[in-house]
């Protein structure tokens, strides 16, 4: 699956694929420092009450977060991305719902921290209209280590387990029948000693990839916490 540049809506592949294979690098990077880091320092991958969110501390960072059953929101910047230096100014939330997060976009908008926004109703992804001459808006770059299945797998190190398989994992985080047991196992079964288990779990439960408990990618009442639209 290629990602154009500038992204496509099309591009992007449906919402609970994308949030299951960030989720799952979420819960694997989890640690207990990285939690009391405040979000503007954090780097990697993360959950918190806001969403999932990646950060490389310098090139490129991501927000993907839920609105209520079926509604999402992806946003973020790679410093690839022509949008928010383009002249006449690109209105990155033209045409978007009323639902987006409006205060904290037009903020990041004003301190020209924004590349794109890319928004999921209705079973379809869609964007603001972008003029002819705009080569990118970062989404290549910012989001295709999540579109190749190949990279997600190898994105996922297990330090050398014997017990549980990347590809398990993977399997399991996209059908939703990621469990605390498969966790545990994955980390009792490591070589690698820098594991945070509670950290993880808790990760887990944030990222709502958990098939024993939790709620799901979207709350049980089709509503989500994850947004604040004021």
């Amino acid at each position: 699956m290629t990602i154009h540049r500038p992204g496509l809506p099309g591009d992007l592949p449906e919402p609970e694929l994308l949030w299951a294979r960030w989720g799952l690098l979420a819960v694997l990077e989890a640690s207990t420092e990285e939690e009391n880091t405040p979000s503007v320092h954090r780097t990697g991958h993360w959950a918190d009450a806001g969403g999932l969110h990646l950060d490389d501390c310098g090139c490129t960072w991501w927000t993907l977060a839920q609105a209520g059953r079926g509604r999402f929101v992806l946003y973020g910047e790679d410093e690839s991305s022509d949008v928010k230096w383009y002249r006449p100014a690109v209105d990155m939330l033209a045409g978007a719902p009323d639902w987006l997060p409006y205060a904290k976009l037009r903020d990041l908008i004003e301190g020209h921290e924004l590349g794109c926004v890319y928004w999921y109703e209705n079973g379809a992804w869609a964007r603001a209209p972008y003029p002819e001459g705009l080569a990118d808006d970062g989404l290549d770059c910012g989001m295709n280590r999540f579109v190749d299945r190949g990279d997600v797998l190898g994105a996922i190190d297990l330090g050398g387990s014997a017990e549980t398989d990347p590809e398990l994992l993977l399997d399991r985080a996209e059908r939703g029948l990621l469990t605390t047991e498969l966790v545990e196992s994955a980390v009792s079964g490591s070589e690698c000693n820098h594991w945070d288990l509670p950290a993880m779990l808790r990760a887990l439960r944030l990222a709502g990839l958990s098939a024993d408990g939790g709620e799901g990618v979207t709350g049980g009442d089709g509503s989500s916490h994850a947004l604040q639209t004021s």
